[in-house]
């Protein structure tokens, strides 16, 4: 029996065996099911459901009618019950956090939770020259997914030994989330410093060309000082090239005063935040030893006033060739520094609960397929992975936060072998704002 004809047969049930009918064909059978409508009504082979002061009934459909319908609903429930076991299983075997395959390698898994929703989508999508110049979306450099990191330390851990998967893929922390914030958040956090002083070579200088992109809204010329360009370094310092070491990073923006002075409307944080005062710095200092000239300006830059609130992102390597005992003289010539300018400590050993001022080291990226053949053994990617781990190590002894950024690079493009473009900047700045973000926990 098919389930159209049990669902007609309990809803109807057969007429008495007394009953008897001349003729058994087709036209008859689908008279036969169709009760008979008392009074004037007249027949009909329509499924109605008449009330009426004198009483109710229902007209039955015509038995194929109802296996056909019967059919429909065999596979509606089939197709419900097909899709939530689907369902069921992509979520234990893909959004298990703690039992997952992802998990057991360390990256991010699980649903994305309903407050980072907005998260997909893309930051970039207001931005001045945002289209098909320079069609570059903030979910092509990093894709939610998972739980952000709880703290400073587990986010500084998983943004250092995270990876890609995939030349220029996104790229994803390694254990848990880091969040990609809006302009409104950017300049929040920002905001709650007086100073953020970025101290190093020509990848420090990126980080905050980034930066500027940010708090400008502006993939076209963000970081640069587009404000004194002709119509050639507009052609040539756009979006993507703005990182051009050759052409066009030696003109960016090495400091916000300078955007207030020449192109103040361009900054965005002073409208989201009318106090916004930030100064958001670059003080170049790219060798041990340090030329006096260069310490004395970096002395300068510092506010004396400890009231206010800084920060500090150094960043060294390449200039002295990787050798560690040169990049940790240079180290502590900056941090001696900072600290007999602000009075304050940027370091302290033991177990002293005094807070230190945040200071976070950045190592190189790593080496692209472009570094030219007489740095391949001195500055290759063995050599700066040994850097990184050896500054790791000697940066925790100093209570100082440390970044790496190799793991981060080794699958992203780096168009000079040396430098990442303005997508993998974005990516460094980025982490530096996380950094920032969790300095209060």
């Amino acid at each position: 029996m098919m389930l159209g004809d049990a669902f007609h047969d309990s809803l109807f049930p057969k007429e008495s065996a007394t009953e008897t009918y001349k003729d058994k064909d087709k036209d008859h059978r689908r008279r036969r099911s169709t009760s008979r409508v008392s009074g004037s009504e007249a027949s009909s082979t329509t499924f109605r459901l008449l009330i009426s002061p004198g009483g109710a009934w229902l007209k039955a459909a015509p038995p194929r009618l109802c296996k056909r319908y019967g059919r429909y609903l065999l596979i509606i429930v089939a197709a419900v019950i097909f899709t939530y076991s689907w369902h069921s299983f992509v979520n234990f075997h893909i959004g298990r956090e703690r039992h997952g395959t992802l998990y057991e390698y360390g990256f991010p898994s699980g649903a994305l939770p309903e407050a980072r929703v907005g998260e997909l989508r893309d930051a970039f999508a207001g931005y001045k020259h945002r289209g098909k110049e320079c069609n570059i979306s903030s979910l092509d450099l990093h894709t939610p997914f998972g739980s952000t990191c709880p703290d400073k330390n587990s986010m500084l851990m998983a943004m250092s030994s995270g990876g890609r998967i995939g030349k220029d893929a996104p790229y994803l922390p390694r254990g848990c989330d880091m969040q990609w914030f809006s302009t409104w958040e950017v300049c929040r956090i920002l905001g709650r410093y007086s100073q953020v002083i970025l101290v190093g070579d020509s990848m420090l200088r990126h980080v905050i060309g980034a930066m500027n992109i940010l708090v400008r809204e502006d993939l076209g010329y963000g970081g640069v000082t587009d404000w004194n360009f002709d119509d050639e370094e507009k052609r040539k310092c756009f979006c993507n090239n703005q990182f051009d070491v050759r052409d066009c990073s030696v003109q960016g923006i090495f400091s916000t005063a300078d955007v207030v002075k020449h192109d103040p409307l361009s900054l965005m944080c002073p409208k989201m935040f009318p106090e916004w005062n930030t100064d958001l710095r670059i003080e170049q200092m790219v060798r041990y030893p340090v030329p006096e000239e260069e310490r004395r300006r970096l002395e300068k830059a510092i506010d004396s006033n400890p009231s206010q609130p800084k920060a500090f992102i150094l960043g060294h390597g390449l200039w002295n060739n990787l050798e560690v005992d040169q990049a940790l003289n240079w180290l502590d010539l900056v941090l001696d520094t900072i600290d007999s300018r602000t009075g304050a400590r940027t370091r302290l050993r033991g177990r002293s609960p005094k807070k230190t001022l945040p200071v976070l080291l950045m190592t190189p990226n790593a080496a692209g397929d472009k570094k030219p053949d007489e740095w391949i053994v001195s500055q290759g990617n063995k050599a700066l992975v040994q850097f990184e781990h050896a500054m790791a190590t000697q940066a925790a002894q100093r209570r100082v936060d440390h970044l790496g950024t190799w793991n981060m690079s080794i699958q992203a493009t780096l168009y000079d072998g040396v430098h990442m473009d303005m997508r993998g900047n974005l990516v460094k700045a980025m982490m530096v704002l996380n950094w920032l973000n969790l300095l209060d926990d």
